[in-house]
């Protein structure tokens, strides 16, 4: 593994160069530090590449919201014996969010991987010999971080168009695909994976660049290389949504005055409680949309370059994490901006620009993905001026040679490799509660992989 920068951890994932979205999935890894500003960049990869190469993978982190805190501490002396010492606090965290009871680890032993057998857990649980009769959240993510999506995959869909876009929702029930074509399909998992809704969008430009789903689920947004964001209802009966025609796609507009029409928007998200939507477009700038009051509520003039990724930091919605072509990861206290808007900091360390950028959702940890081919854990306590299902120890990432590859989080090992598209993997999402990850490509595939082999029987469902 090669790191960039004074304590970057960086990974190099070989062939991400086209992919769009890399994701932590219960994952620890040492935090990366931010180097000092330089001031002569390399200049970065402009409009040319913005539908080639600049489109990544993105990185996901797993939300880790119901961890319980008293688990960490039961855990604490069992972890602190291992003979393998991990310094730093966020690589300790996942260890011990991830750690059996220690009754256990002692009564039964560990394997030379450090993992107690699933049968052992399951024996001592019955004997109640934790003395609560039932697994801890960290016993449960000890058990699942044993189990891959590497078998399969499964066909879920196929289109005659580049897939750019494939996220499950916050409870996995929903799984949401965009393709070149205009199309979004929206497939009920729970049902085995039927399409809930079927969307035409209106008044694109080249393509979908992003969407996101409300936290509720019962909305969508999707965006284009224009200053328009449209949102449909995804609880309508419509099956068939048709903008305009079927059903209203209300447009969003995110220009603050009519000259300034001419930017588009690359990358959208909801805030945790569904009442804003920020923004990163091609004219350098953030923009936060307020739904309640139906307006842009703010632009940043943020970077030297367009801006490809944005993420709220924690469920507060004041912390906004921004990536851009420029090179740098910056972040923005809402509390703090004036007139003149300038970074709570600034985080530098990849050599090209910045293609997606997930938030751990407390605050302090983003994972980010760059077209200089390494992904950086950062903790922004060093810059300068879900439930998890496996405790948050693995990143996965798409990538241009048509694989999925897998690493721990910890040691920067590639754990599997899921090879099967014949173009660029450009999205792709783990199941917050399954060992279950879909992959969509420019091949135009929809792929499911799971853990078992019995599940794993190539068909074609749709």
């Amino acid at each position: 593994m090669v790191g960039h920068g004074n304590r970057n951890t960086g990974f190099t994932l070989g062939a991400i160069r086209h992919s769009r979205r890399i994701a932590l999935r219960s994952i620890d890894i040492e935090g990366s530090e931010a180097l000092p500003s330089t001031e002569n960049r390399t200049a970065s990869t402009r409009q040319r590449e913005r539908m080639g190469n600049s489109q990544f993978q993105s990185h996901h982190f797993d939300n880790d919201d119901n961890s319980n805190r008293n688990d960490e501490v039961q855990n604490m002396d069992d972890a602190s014996e291992d003979p393998i010492k991990l310094h730093h606090e966020l690589a300790h965290i996942t260890k011990l969010r991830s750690a059996p009871n220690g009754m256990l680890s002692r009564i039964n032993g560990k394997s030379h991987n450090g993992y107690v057998s699933t049968l052992s857990m399951l024996a001592g649980r019955e004997a109640n010999i934790s003395g609560r009769g039932k697994f801890s959240v960290a016993d449960c993510c000890h058990v699942a971080s044993r189990y891959f999506p590497s078998c399969g995959p499964d066909i879920m869909d196929t289109m005659d168009s580049r897939a750019y876009i494939g996220q499950f929702s916050a409870d996995g029930s929903l799984f949401v695909t965009g393709f070149q074509d205009h199309r979004i399909r929206i497939y009920n998992v729970e049902n085995g994976w039927t399409i809930q809704k079927d969307v035409l969008a209106r008044n694109l430009r080249w393509t979908i660049t992003d969407t996101s789903l409300s936290p509720d689920q019962c909305y969508l947004v999707y965006a284009s290389i224009t200053p328009i964001v449209h949102i449909v209802n995804v609880g309508s009966s419509v099956t068939e949504s048709l903008a305009n025609v079927t059903e209203i796609h209300e447009g969003l507009d995110f220009s603050m005055n009519e000259e300034q029409c001419s930017f588009g928007i690359f990358c959208v998200k909801f805030s945790t409680d569904g009442r804003e939507l920020v923004a990163g477009s091609n004219d350098k700038s953030i923009y936060v949309y307020d739904l309640e009051m139906n307006r842009c509520s703010l632009k940043i003039a943020a970077h030297e370059d367009d801006v490809n990724t944005v993420s709220f930091a924690d469920d507060t919605s004041h912390l906004i994490y921004s990536g851009s072509d420029d090179g740098y990861c910056k972040v923005w206290d809402r509390r703090c901006l004036s007139s003149r808007a300038e970074p709570a900091g600034t985080l530098v360390g990849h050599l090209e620009g910045i293609t997606f950028i997930d938030s751990r959702g407390d605050g302090r940890y983003f994972i980010s993905n760059g077209k200089d081919q390494t992904t950086k854990l950062w903790d922004i306590r060093k810059m300068t001026a879900g439930n998890p299902s496996t405790g948050q120890k693995y990143i996965y990432t798409g990538s241009h040679d048509g694989c999925v590859y897998i690493y721990d989080v910890v040691s920067g090992n590639l754990i599997k490799k899921l090879d099967y598209h014949r173009s660029t993997v450009r999205d792709c999402s783990w199941h917050p509660l399954y060992p279950t990850l879909v992959s969509c490509s420019w091949d135009g595939v929809v792929a499911k992989w799971d853990h078992s082999r019995a599940k794993s029987r190539r068909s074609r469902i749709l």
